[in-house]
């Protein structure tokens, strides 16, 4: 047999890069020390008031519309409904508002070597992600234990739905981490854009009770396709049919994507801005 018919054996990764990605995990790590100590407190009072603060909008959303209505337009169990709604719309603004100030909120960190934007990013995402996900299952655990709430839970649907919100609100957040760095202006306009979406992503109604054609443009607001993925998941009876999650992860790639560009080529003169 020939020198050039054996088989090659694998290649064995540099250690210079294996170091990098153990420098990397580190400093992931290190910065969602950081994040959890500086946003949540060292204590579990910080968790609670995660979990609290979106109990209390249930909770008024509840009182507010209980007199209005006999039934909300899904079941018959007022918190479920808006809390299928309102925590897929917190998650997303959450992950967004923190992903965007990731830069601002190390950037002394930045100077030095071991740490890059990615990494300040990345560490913001993953702390809050799970957040999210605590403050999801108690607030849902609390409401089936509590009102007695038999529903068929599609697992699935859930999931995905918390997953569109969670790439949502990363992609729109990188993107904005630039926008916001580089012009400051853009902080109020996105304010006043973002103050609408409340009303419009269909927190308190259904997408199919709106009229057209103003259904039509709302199904551009991607987080009415996540909202309705998040009811599909908690209402057996509900068909989703307009739902769109490809839609939802191709508006939240392009933002990261573009974002990412953005901030690898500007992120030096953000830094020492």
């Amino acid at each position: 047999m020939t020198q050039s018919a054996l088989p090659s054996a694998p290649r064995p990764a540099p250690r210079a890069q294996r170091a990098r990605r153990h420098a990397t995990a580190r400093t992931i790590a290190a910065l969602m020390l950081r994040e959890m100590s500086s946003t949540y407190g060292r204590s579990m009072l910080g968790y609670l008031w995660a979990v609290l603060e979106p109990v209390a909008g249930i909770m008024l959303l509840t009182f507010i519309f209980s007199f209005a209505f006999r039934s909300p337009p899904l079941g018959t169990n007022f918190p479920l409904f808006y809390a299928s709604g309102m925590l897929p719309f917190l998650a997303y603004m959450d992950i967004g508002q923190k992903s965007a100030m990731a830069v601002r909120f190390s950037k002394s960190l930045l100077f030095y070597p071991g740490v890059t934007f990615i990494d300040a990013i990345a560490a913001r995402f993953f702390v809050n992600v799970l957040t999210q996900i605590m403050v999801a299952v108690c607030i849902f655990s609390l409401i089936i234990i509590l009102f007695d709430v038999h529903t068929i839970l599609d697992l699935p649907a859930i999931i995905l739905s918390f997953a569109m919100a969670f790439a949502l609100g990363l992609g729109v957040g990188t993107l904005n981490c630039y926008l916001l760095a580089t012009y400051p202006l853009w902080e109020r306009i996105w304010a006043v854009l973002n103050r609408p979406l409340f009303i419009i992503s269909c927190i308190f109604f259904l997408y199919e009770s709106i009229p057209n054609p103003y259904r039509g443009y709302l199904w551009w607001n991607p987080l009415v396709h996540i909202i309705g993925e998040a009811r599909k998941g908690f209402y057996a009876t509900y068909d989703g049919a307009f739902i769109s999650p490809l839609y939802v992860f191709s508006v939240s790639g392009i933002c990261f994507a573009l974002g990412l560009l953005l901030l690898r080529r500007y992120h030096r003169d953000i830094v020492n801005f």
